[in-house]
């Protein structure tokens, strides 16, 4: 996160894929990530008006040319109701606002500092799974959550890993990669304490070994989803106060330290407008996001998709969308550090609390969301994280390590599609108006 020193001690400027903005970060870039490297940010910034803060939010990426296709769900929803088309219409709508949100984000950790910048970071990076979860959880739709939840974690630890690897392997194919071990360290650590936490309501489930059949496994859940949330917490700390040389770039040299600071790039819209933005986004999400949530069950059958495999991999695709190209795009520039602060970053950050986040946002709802994940996607993201943390520990990386892990998603592609849940039509409140 946010570096505590006063001044940049590792400056550089990066070109984003998808926005066009430049970013600068400083000598810790995993925690510039979180806290959207505030104090490389210049604070005079001019006041936009209203035509210029929509034409550098709205009309700067290129991506956000897919925005039409949101209203366009809406249109087809009443006009024929055809939820196969709403839903892949929504799913195409929220990708650029999930690009657009994460940008907004990163505007206003600027203004905010270190500290409160990587706590919007942790809430909005992925505010657009927690937003489709909580949809979804409202309609009593448990496994959707679970599932999307999983599939999220998965998709950035095996398919944007292993495609930043790929690419930045074969642009610098001539030598490996190297990246800072201890921070992947630590995030393997979080992420197999949130497969603990995963895996014994899965097996008392399963070994039918509960003291009280049916409820023990919940209690356990909503006990294990609290420590999770103060671990998560304690990661935070870690972060940002304890371990602040933890995450220094292995690869930096002398001629970094003496860019001008004048290539400081001041941020394009001001603190109220980023405030404003993140709200309109979020917004507009959230009503993108019920008609995406309606229509998974109707997609399934006008589709012939399982329903576990949109939830696992078509959802957390379009919520990964932005975070995909960014990784790709700092692993092809050779910046490691940063790239696994995307990928096993999120991971970490939907493990240790967007998971138990939804757990007790269920308790509160009165829903019955537990972290049983039934021993099929339990046992899925054991193997991940453990497949991933054997291509971690040498703390280097190339095109074959990023291969084998894009050919490790297809796989699990490849079991969703063929899986049949049969849990999936049970979560179905009994009130279809809820």
């Amino acid at each position: 996160m946010g570096s505590t020193q006063p001044k940049s001690v590792f400056e550089f400027e990066d070109q984003s894929l998808v926005g066009g903005e430049k970013h600068s970060l400083d000598e810790a870039p995993l925690r510039d990530l979180y806290s959207g490297g505030a104090n490389d940010c210049c604070p005079h910034v001019m006041k936009n008006s209203v035509v210029d803060s929509i034409r550098i939010v709205v009309f700067s990426a290129k991506i956000n040319l897919l925005m039409p296709f949101g209203p366009l769900a809406i249109v087809v929803d009443k006009l024929t109701g055809h939820h196969g088309w709403v839903f892949l219409l929504s799913l195409l709508g929220i990708i650029p606002l999930a690009e657009r949100l994460g940008y907004a984000t990163e505007q206003l950790a600027c203004y905010t500092g270190p500290t409160v910048g990587g706590l919007l970071n942790a809430t909005f990076g992925n505010a657009t799974e927690l937003i489709i979860s909580i949809y979804a959880l409202k309609r009593g739709m448990i496994r959707v959550v679970q599932q999307s939840l999983l599939g999220s974690i998965l998709s950035n630890m095996l398919l944007v890993l292993g495609c930043a690897f790929f690419a930045g392997g074969l642009v610098h194919s001539h030598r490996e990669q190297v990246f800072n071990k201890a921070t992947s360290g630590v995030n393997s650590g979080l992420l197999l304490m949130a497969v603990m936490g995963l895996l014994f309501p899965a097996v008392l489930h399963s070994t039918r070994t509960e003291l009280h059949y049916g409820k023990s496994e919940l209690s356990l859940s909503r006990f294990t989803s609290c420590i999770m949330l103060v671990a998560y917490a304690s990661y935070l700390f870690f972060q940002l106060r304890s371990q602040h040389n933890l995450y220094i770039p292995v690869d930096q040299s002398e001629n970094h330290t003496e860019e001008n600071s004048d290539d400081e790039e001041a941020p394009e819209i001001s603190k109220w407008e980023s405030i404003i933005w993140l709200s309109i986004l979020t917004l507009v999400i959230s009503v993108l996001s019920e008609y995406l949530v309606n229509a998974i069950e109707g997609a399934s059958v006008a589709m012939s998709i399982p329903v576990a495999f949109i939830s696992v991999i078509l959802l957390p695709i379009v919520g990964n969308a932005a975070e995909h190209a960014g990784a790709v795009m700092f692993a092809m520039k050779d910046k490691l550090d940063i790239t696994l602060g995307v990928a096993i970053g999120s991971s970490t950050q939907i493990s240790m609390f967007g998971i138990p986040f939804c757990v007790v946002v269920g308790w509160f709802m009165g829903c019955p969301m537990d972290l049983d994940f039934q021993l099929f996607e339990t046992a899925t993201l054991f193997l991940t994280v453990l497949v991933v943390a054997f291509m971690l520990q040498e703390g280097t990386s190339n095109y074959f390590k990023g291969l084998m892990l894009i050919l490790c998603y297809i796989i699990v592609a490849a079991s969703f599609f063929v899986h049949r849940d049969p849990k999936a039509i049970q979560d179905k409140p009994q009130n279809p108006k809820q």
